[in-house]
């Protein structure tokens, strides 16, 4: 059996990506420039470099039978040189080109007949109301590459906004959306092996404060048609994007009851972190099983309901956990600290998930204990 797994990032999500492959006997190394990295606290060996590093990444994957990424700054032109070798490197390198681009992105869920908001490149101010003039206000301004947690994004309500737009996002290459005037904002999480077979998670409601998930609901309050439809998306999604793994996708929910998808990740994601606690196999370890070509695991509730509230920082400094004891005295409350050295504003530090039979309780215990915990 190959047993050695190398990540590209080693932030949270390779941090809990460490944690289910070393259950399943896997050995693991990651690339991360901050050294002892969140990641790297639990994993086997950290490269220290950056995620776009060629002599780093060639290095991890010398050291590797599987390579994968948890950030999409990972460099797809060496993965994509890499994987004509026999190291088994997914999702592919292709498919992180076409995702980390969202302009490419959006384009490739066009052409497969994958409902997305109305879109066109732009470049200037002309540009931008030429497409208030096709799609009407309010837009939202988008950078293609390297933006995450809302930090790439501006709103545009009326033409006296697109000067303050652009000077937000200036340097990046740019697109623009029409708003979408959404009733919910939806999530699947999906997982395909490297033997094809296909299993997605509970659909699940996000909410989001400053562009920034804040809670996740599991599962989704949405009839069982919506239910469906969003199952459905998630799934022809997949057979047209290559490779194995888990992917977040993200959608919207309109008032006509239509499924549009906002944005995938060729990754696990924060929205389904409830998975931990509240499935028979979390994300991350079906992530690891997808990879490695292992059968994949029952995705069903072991509770009936769950509730996860992302912790962020709420100063700047060095981080230091406040309130843990208190919060671990709530019955069905799981807390997972990130092991970042550091808090800054609205950074993600860690999360917390509350299981119990029905949302409402779920929603109060979850909301007890972030009140109660401060890093």
């Amino acid at each position: 059996m190959k047993q050695r797994i190398g990540i590209v990032g080693g932030g949270q999500l390779g941090r809990m990506l460490g944690f289910a492959a070393k259950r399943l006997g896997f050995y693991v190394s990651v690339i991360n420039p901050t050294p002892n990295s969140p990641a790297g606290q639990v994993v086997d060996n950290q490269i220290v470099a950056d995620y776009a590093d060629e002599t780093a990444i060639r290095k991890l994957a010398a050291q590797s039978d599987f390579l994968t990424f948890e950030i999409e700054l990972a460099n797809a032109k060496i993965l994509e040189a890499l994987a004509k070798t026999d190291l088994q490197i997914n999702p592919s390198a292709k498919t992180l080109t076409i995702i980390k681009d969202k302009l490419l992105q959006k384009q490739f869920l066009q052409k497969a007949k994958i409902s997305v908001a109305k879109f066109m490149p732009v470049v200037t101010k002309t540009d931008i109301t030429a497409a208030a003039k096709k799609f009407g206000y309010p837009l939202v301004l988008k950078a293609r590459f390297d933006a995450y947690d809302g930090r790439g994004n501006a709103l545009i309500k009326k033409e006296t906004d697109i000067g303050a737009a652009l000077e937000k996002l200036a340097g990046r290459k740019l697109y623009v959306e029409q708003f979408v005037p959404f009733t919910k904002e939806l999530a699947v999480m999906v997982a395909r092996s490297t033997k094809s077979e296909i299993k997605t998670f509970p659909v699940v409601e996000t909410v989001h404060q400053n562009n920034i998930c804040h809670i996740v609901y599991a599962p989704a309050s949405v009839p069982q048609i919506v239910e469906r439809k969003a199952k459905n998306v998630a799934v022809k999604m997949m057979q047209h994007l290559k490779g194995a793994g888990v992917f977040g996708i993200e959608m919207f929910l309109t008032k006509k009851g239509e499924i549009l998808i906002n944005e995938i990740a060729p990754r696990v994601h924060n929205s389904g972190h409830y998975t931990i606690e509240a499935c028979i196999t979390n994300q991350f370890e079906q992530h690891i099983r997808a990879i490695t070509g292992l059968p994949l695991g029952n995705t069903d509730m072991i509770m009936p309901a769950a509730v996860m509230v992302n912790v962020l920082g709420e100063r700047k400094g060095a981080a230091a956990v406040i309130g843990l004891e208190k919060v671990l005295q709530i019955p069905n409350v799981a807390v997972h600290i990130y092991g970042k050295a550091e808090t800054k504003l609205e950074r993600k530090m860690g999360h917390i998930t509350a299981v119990d039979k029905d949302l409402n309780k779920a929603y109060k215990k979850a909301i007890q204990a972030r009140k109660l915990l401060s890093i």
